[in-house]
C-alpha cells in the first residue's frame, strides 16, 4: 500500500458529506470541457471494456462509452445489468470472464479493461486470470490495496452482494488482486475521496502500474473531465 506503514482508515464524514454536491458539479463542468476533450489524442479502435461500480449499471459510463467512441475505439459495455459483485459474475467471475473471451474472440485483440470503484477491483482480477487477453487495465478509484473497512462503503458493500468482507472467499480474491498486475496498469486515485481512501485506490511497489493522483469525489468521478482526458491520454500513449 502508499502509506507507509500506516493503517488507512476511512475518509472523513466532511468528505462522505461532501460527495452529492461534488458529483453535481462533475456534471456540470462536462459542459465547459468539450475543447479539452476533443484535443485528446485519437483512438486505434482497440476494444475496451467499461466496469461500472458497486450496484452501477452501464448506464453510469454511458458518457465514458460514448466519448471514447467518439475518439476512435471500441468501448462495449459489460452487459452484466448493475454490479452486485459475485451476484452479477458469478462467484469466481465466470460470466465477466466469458465476457472478456467473447470480446476477443470478435475483435481478434486484447482487451482494455476499464473499472470505476468495484469495477476496477474486478478488472484487476480478470486480467490475473486472463493475461494473454488483456491488454491494459485503467482502475479509478478503485479500492484493491486494503482492508474494505478503509471505505464508507463496505456495510453497503456487503448488504447489496451478499459477501461478507471477512469471507474467506473475498479475502483470497483480495489477496490475488492486489499482487502486481502480468499487464501495463492505471490507477486513477483520489486523496480527496469521500466514499473510500485513496491510499488504497493505489499501490507503490507494482512495476507494472503507474499511480496518477487526481482531486475528485467518489460519485461521478467517471463523469470528470480531467478523468476522461486523463484516461484518453493513457490510452493514446501520452502518459
Amino acid at each position: 500500500m502508499s502509506d507507509r506503514g500506516v493503517t488507512p482508515g476511512p475518509p472523513s464524514k466532511l468528505l462522505w458529506a461532501a460527495e452529492v454536491p461534488r458529483a453535481a458539479w462533475a456534471v456540470i463542468s462536462l459542459l465547459r470541457s468539450g475543447r479539452m476533450l476533443d484535443e485528446a489524442p485519437r483512438g486505434d479502435g482497440r476494444p475496451v471494456l467499461l466496469l461500472p461500480g458497486l450496484f452501477n449499471s452501464d448506464r453510469s459510463n454511458f458518457v465514458m462509452r460514448r466519448y471514447l467512441n467518439r475518439l476512435g475505439y471500441r468501448a462495449e459495455r459489460w452487459g452484466l445489468g448493475r454490479n452486485i459483485g459475485a451476484r452479477a459474475v458469478g462467484a469466481d467471475g465466470e460470466k465477466l470472464l466469458e465476457r472478456i473471451r467473447a470480446l476477443h474472440a470478435e475483435t481478434g485483440e486484447p482487451v482494455t479493461l476499464i473499472g470505476i470503484s468495484l469495477g476496477g477491483v474486478m478488472s484487476r482480477f480478470a486480467a490475473h486470470r486472463l493475461p494473454g487477453l488483456v491488454r491494459e487495465v485503467i482502475t479509478i478509484s478503485a479500492p484493491f490495496a486494503g482492508s474494505p473497512r478503509a471505505t464508507n462503503v463496505w456495510l453497503a458493500f456487503e448488504l447489496l452482494t451478499g459477501d461478507r468482507i471477512d469471507s474467506e472467499r473475498v479475502a483470497k480474491q483480495a489477496a490475488e488482486v492486489v499482487q502486481p498486475l502480468p499487464v501495463p496498469s492505471t490507477a486513477i486515485w483520489s486523496r480527496s475521496d469521500g466514499l473510500v481512501n485513496g491510499m488504497i485506490c493505489h499501490i507503490d511497489n507494482d512495476p507494472q502500474c503507474r499511480n496518477i493522483e487526481i482531486r475528485a469525489s467518489h460519485l461521478g468521478v467517471q463523469l470528470r473531465p480531467e478523468v476522461l482526458r486523463l484516461i484518453a491520454d493513457v490510452l493514446g500513449g501520452a502518459k
